[in-house]
């Protein structure tokens, strides 16, 4: 037996139509916000960042470590040259103050290099923590606009939802006007082909946008008013009124 119901019931279900695809474009608006794509591009620049200051940072500490190296072997040597020329002091042999003097010599040119290397090593952690502390002001920075950015895509959602939560109250109270029989057949319309109801306006099915014509318009025009039929091209339930140019 064909489902039924009158034309006013069935007008209903453009207005449940509505709802849904008002239903349909918050979701796309709130997968597609400005402020969504602006969080997601400084989360990605937000990670480069971090690279950077893990990057830097690491570079001082190898640094920190060279230098200290290079200041235990200046005081190792140091101490040689100390310990050399006590020795030097007390010394007789003309062999050993020689070989003394030898050493030493060898000493104080190891100490300039050593000298040399530590004053670079030095420079270089200089430029290091000044590149350091520069990517983690940067991070800083970048984290305050993060923060921002977030904040303003919360709003954002906070007032769709909103506006959903409302579209969904007024939904409910419609369907709830809708027979049972009525409604579980638009439903399922609905989520098969994307629309529930189609509204014939001058012989034009609003959900396929295609003219009725031939056999299909005839089929239209031989149903009775309260009967409930499905739009040939859509498979919407096709709901017909004074505009439907019949």
């Amino acid at each position: 037996m064909a489902l039924t119901a009158s034309p006013e019931t069935q007008a209903l279900l453009l207005d449940l139509q509505r709802f849904d695809t008002a239903l349909q474009q918050l979701a796309h608006r709130a997968r597609t916000l400005p402020e969504r794509a602006a969080v997601t591009a400084l989360k990605e620049d937000a990670e480069r960042i971090k690279a950077a200051v893990v990057e830097t940072s690491g570079h001082l500490e190898d640094a920190r470590l060279e230098l200290g190296r290079v200041e235990s072997d200046v005081e190792l040597v140091e101490k040689r040259i100390a310990r050399d020329s006590e020795r030097l002091q007390s010394s007789s042999s003309v062999k050993d103050i020689q070989g003394l003097e030898h050493e030493l010599g060898s000493l104080q040119a190891r100490l300039g290099d050593l000298e040399e290397i530590e004053l670079a090593v030095m420079e270089r952690i200089e430029l290091l923590e000044a590149a350091a502390n520069g990517a983690r002001e940067t991070l800083k920075a970048h984290s305050a606009r993060l923060a921002t950015a977030e904040s303003e895509l919360r709003e954002a959602l906070a007032a769709i939802e909103s506006e959903r939560a409302g579209i969904e109250a007024d939904r409910a109270a419609l369907a709830a006007r809708i027979p049972a029989d009525l409604l579980a057949l638009y439903e399922k319309q609905r989520e098969r082909y994307g629309t529930g109801a189609s509204h014939l306006r001058a012989r034009v099915s609003s959900a396929s946008g295609v003219t009725l014509t031939g056999s299909d318009l005839e089929m239209v025009r031989r149903a009775a008013p309260d009967e409930v039929i499905l739009c040939p091209d859509s498979n919407a339930i096709l709901v017909r009124t004074a505009e439907s140019g019949l």
